[in-house]
């Protein structure tokens, strides 16, 4: 036997695997449940994908708005670096100009200072070194001063006294020092008298005499022989008054690193530069340098005039617009300490801006991190010969390194990262939004059209099996027009292509009718003829799903079924048998419980079967 369909239905068969559940009920057995609705495959395969599309979706945004706003973040952080090297940069190589500048002016002044005295010491017949005094010493020394923009720097005129000039330095000291001493005191301001300094007046070199344990111990008449390197006059006066007697005829070379520094300007007659130790009120050690400017004679050095460079004050007073918070490094190529009592390595740290400058101590002390944007320039470069340099002493080549701090790399850094980061962050939860709201709007669309489609395709498999039903559902994603979804029965004409047909060879058809029908519905209400014919074909279809048999029609009182169809049954006979004895039975028992509702001869009414194979 064949049979032919156009659209699919879900009622399910014992085997399927599309329909609803199995059951196996027995012939005795209770009612079977109610049938299950099983929502089409394809509905299910496009729902998935569409939820999968969704996830997938939000993910890429969830990725690209992360990797957006991180770089985003990292472009903004890199652009204010790049604008912090540029600036510091720019500041440092300022810096650096500025003070080799000033460096340079520094040692220009002190060689146009050095021929000046030895001019005004040559002009003059009647001196003769070492017994030589500069007029208006603080005078001209002050404006030296102020040419070179330091407040309080330390000069002091030292002429090379010989061993044979000795007995006569004493008189010359006596001699000349009132007369200096009050032109200073009258150009300083100061209020000491010429009596109080000629009473820390010594008529002999002197030097300071130190136990074995470097405890001071007196003041000594010195007794190597000469020539002696011994200070004649001080700028500014109050300057020797602090160092005690120092004011006139003091050793210069009890000190070592000057000792040193005066074998180089000796044998090259050239500027030098060393630096000086002394102890500040708290017992810290200052460190200065110290700038020896030869004075000569007929190529011969007669004298020096020594320059007390403080650092500390030169960083102060580079006077640099928006500098900021910038650590200087001076590098000596040199040991800075000479002496017995300290050794402090080659480099000295101070930290600048443009309110002054503070020291941060006798060692290199800045973060490692900006070594990349080191400045660095040679602020003093004697650049002697090997040949030029007695042995054992070194000559310094100074070095200006600048760093910038953390302080002004904060200075630099601003909120645009995390601004610019939340506004690229906004856009992309603005999209969603948008996003959000377009898809609830389509989803609730998609919703509406879904429940009706549902509903038909509910309707579709009370009629047909599903395995018809997805067969045809197939046939429709192959090209059929998308309007036969929503007209599954065909009422709108051909749904194009050939309909779907199978051969049966191995089945069983039941026939079942009422007898008595006709003359009982003739005499009742059509309502009473729906109830009945309602409530006996619903308890046959149960009957049917039990034993596996598929309701093809019902016409008037005809019931038709068949098994072995939709899907091979062996046993299609036997199933066909029970399903009528059932019904058999089914039918008496209904009309019993109907007949108080239809009237006496309702429980008359008999069932005829016919069954073909």
């Amino acid at each position: 036997m064949s049979t032919t369909s156009s659209y699919p239905g879900d009622w399910s068969t014992k085997g399927s695997t599309n329909g609803i559940s199995q059951h196996d009920y027995s012939t005795g057995g209770d009612s079977p449940e109610p049938l299950e609705y099983s929502a089409p495959a394809v509905a299910d395969r496009e729902e998935k994908a569409v939820t999968s599309v969704k996830f997938l979706f939000f993910l890429v945004l969830l990725l690209s708005v992360s990797g957006a706003a991180t770089a985003t973040f990292l472009l903004m952080e890199d652009q204010e670096r790049n604008d912090f090297e540029a600036a510091f940069a720019g500041l440092g190589s300022e810096v650096s100009t500025v003070a080799r500048q000033k460096v340079d002016k520094i040692f220009s002044a002190m060689n146009a200072y050095s021929v000046f005295i030895s001019s005004e010491v040559g002009a003059d017949s009647n001196a003769n070194w070492p017994f030589v005094t500069v007029r208006d010493y603080s005078a001209k020394t002050e404006r030296i001063a102020e040419i070179v923009d330091l407040e309080n720097p330390v000069f002091v005129f030292c002429p090379i006294v010989k061993e044979e000039d000795r007995e006569g330095w004493g008189s010359f000291v006596t001699e000349s020092a009132p007369i200096w001493y009050q032109e200073s005191l009258d150009n300083e301001g100061n209020k000491n008298t010429v009596e109080e300094l000629m009473n820390m007046t010594l008529p002999f070199v002197y030097t300071y005499g130190f136990d074995d344990n470097f405890n001071f111990t007196g003041i000594l008449e010195v007794d190597r022989p000469g020539p002696l390197l011994v200070n004649s006059q001080t700028y500014p006066i109050e300057g020797s008054m602090q160092q005690g007697t120092m004011l006139t005829g003091f050793d210069m070379e009890l000190f070592p690193e000057i000792a040193k520094q005066l074998q180089v300007t000796r044998s090259t007659l050239r500027q030098s530069i060393s630096f000086s130790q002394i102890l500040d009120e708290f017992g810290g050690v200052i460190v200065d340098s110290q700038i020896m400017q030869p004075l000569t004679e007929a190529g011969k050095l007669v004298g020096v005039i020594l320059l007390k460079l403080p650092w500390l004050e030169f960083f102060q007073n580079l006077h640099i617009d928006g500098l900021s918070d910038t650590v200087a490094v001076l590098r000596s190529s040199c040991k800075i300490g000479i002496g017995a009592f300290y050794d402090i390595g080659s480099e000295l740290s101070y930290l600048i801006d443009s309110s002054g400058a503070v020291f941060l101590g006798q060692l290199d002390v800045h973060n490692r991190k900006y070594d990349n944007l080191v400045v660095s320039q040679v602020l003093v470069d004697i650049d002697l010969g090997t040949a030029e340099v007695p042995e054992g002493v070194c000559v310094p080549k100074l070095t200006l390194d600048l760093y910038p701090t953390e302080d002004l790399e904060e200075s630099f850094q601003t909120s645009k990262p995390k601004l610019y980061t939340a506004v690229v962050v906004a856009i992309f939860a603005f999209t969603s939004l948008v996003f959000l709201l377009y898809d609830y709007f389509v989803g609730r669309r998609q919703r509406k059209f879904m429940t009706r489609i549902v509903r038909q395709d509910q309707i579709v498999s009370n009629v047909f099996p599903a395995a018809i039903r997805d067969r045809l559902y197939e046939t429709e994603q192959k090209g059929l027009k998308e309007e036969s979804l929503l007209d599954p029965l065909g009422c709108r004409g051909d749904a194009g292509g050939a309909p779907l047909a199978d051969l049966f060879l191995e089945t069983t058809v039941v026939f079942a009718d009422i007898a008595g029908f006709t003359a009982w519905s003739s005499a009742r209400e059509p309502a009473q003829v729906f109830i009945l014919l309602e409530t006996i074909y619903g308890e046959f279809d149960k009957r049917a799903y039990r034993h596996s048999v598929f309701k093809v029609e019902t016409v008037g009182d005809c019931y038709v079924a068949v098994a072995g169809l939709p899907e091979p049954d062996n046993d299609h006979a036997i199933s066909v048998c029970r399903f009528a004895r059932d019904c058999v039975k089914t039918m008496k028992d209904t009309t019993m419980k109907l007949e108080v509702a239809l009237g006496p001869d309702t429980s008359e009414l008999e069932l005829r079967v016919g069954i073909h194979r």
